[in-house]
């Protein structure tokens, strides 16, 4: 079969857990993520997250449903100023330690895997939003945590560059 890009849907910022959780949704259905998977993913979220370190607590997640039972959430958190640390979790794939094929019933996973072709487009745009609105920044301005949140991509697929 060969390779099609998927639509990533941007959806607006929460808070989980002290975090502001920017949030980008991969599906192929053109009715979007169900529900249930949604919520079950968020109910997961906080056991992703690292331990606050001084950082501004931000995270972008990529929730991705497969296009057979699997769905994955993959957090990305800012530490240590610089750099994402990275918490990931699956539910519906076996291979991955899920305990069934029930896409809601998601459980933390410990490969060190950080996300397939179709997931890995955000990472780019929030590395440069980052640097962008925290790092970058003239020694009398303080960082823009409401800036950066409010940077994401726009709805596209995974495939289209700005």
């Amino acid at each position: 079969m060969p390779f099609v890009e998927k639509p990533l849907t941007v959806l607006p910022p929460m808070e989980v857990a002290g975090r502001w959780i920017k949030r980008y949704h991969v599906t192929a259905d053109p009715a979007g993520i169900a529900p249930e998977v949604e919520r079950a993913a968020y109910a997961i979220l906080p056991d992703l997250l690292p331990e606050p370190d001084g950082t501004p607590p931000a995270t972008f997640v990529v929730l991705h449903r497969g296009g057979d039972d699997g769905a994955y959430l993959n957090a990305y958190s800012w530490v240590w100023d610089n750099v994402l640390h990275f918490g990931g979790a699956a539910a519906g794939q076996p291979v991955l330690g899920c305990p069934d094929r029930e896409p809601s019933h998601f459980v933390t996973t410990d490969r060190p895997w950080i996300g397939c072709v179709w997931e890995l487009p955000p990472i780019l745009h929030e590395r440069d939003a980052w640097v962008r609105h925290m790092l970058d920044r003239p020694a009398s301005e303080a960082p823009d945590l409401e800036a950066y949140l409010a940077d994401s991509l726009t709805d596209r697929t995974t495939g289209e560059r700005s």
